[in-house]
């Protein structure tokens, strides 16, 4: 597995990620409708566009299984497909994100609690709770943040692990 910062985010690539994001989505957010699936659908390709870090997780052939938006010290994405849901991608993709750009906060829908116990398990704690999301929809989200003390062994890990990326 090769995590690469996406330069050249052609209408190719955005397509490709679209895919992983949709097959992500309706593994993990079944609570979204059909409607909002596809409502979601028609602004991601701007949110990918215009978040300042893109990384994608790329198989042996060179090909995206899993990507990440960064802004700041915030994760703002991070959708895996779901044939390389457990094998380790996402905790690939989030400690590279804290070792190289310190990562601290994330959001999280309250009724995807599989990305919840990531999260905790990455070293993430709730701080806050927001009734709606981002779009005003009534979906509360999980602020969480992360703890130092509590990940720290699973940045030392990563260094360890890294070297064959």
């Amino acid at each position: 597995m090769k995590l690469a910062e996406v330069e050249n985010r052609d209408l190719s690539l955005i397509s490709e990620l679209l895919k992983i994001w949709e097959a992500s989505v309706r593994i993990t957010h079944s609570f979204l409708s059909e409607a909002e699936i596809k409502n979601i659908a028609e602004y991601l390709p701007h949110a990918l566009n215009s978040v300042p870090h893109l990384i994608a997780a790329l198989n042996m052939e060179n090909n995206p299984v899993g990507f990440m938006g960064i802004e700041g010290r915030k994760l703002e994405m991070l959708f895996i497909s779901p044939e390389e849901m457990g094998k380790g991608i996402g905790r690939q993709l989030i400690l590279w994100a804290m070792e190289n750009y310190a990562v601290n906060e994330v959001d999280v829908n309250e009724q995807n609690p599989q990305a919840r116990g990531f999260y905790e398990h990455m070293g993430f704690h709730v701080f806050a709770r927001s009734e709606t999301d981002g779009q005003g929809n009534p979906y509360p989200i999980l602020h969480m943040r992360y703890v130092q003390d509590s990940g720290r062994r699973m940045i030392r890990q990563a260094n360890n692990t890294q070297e064959g990326i």
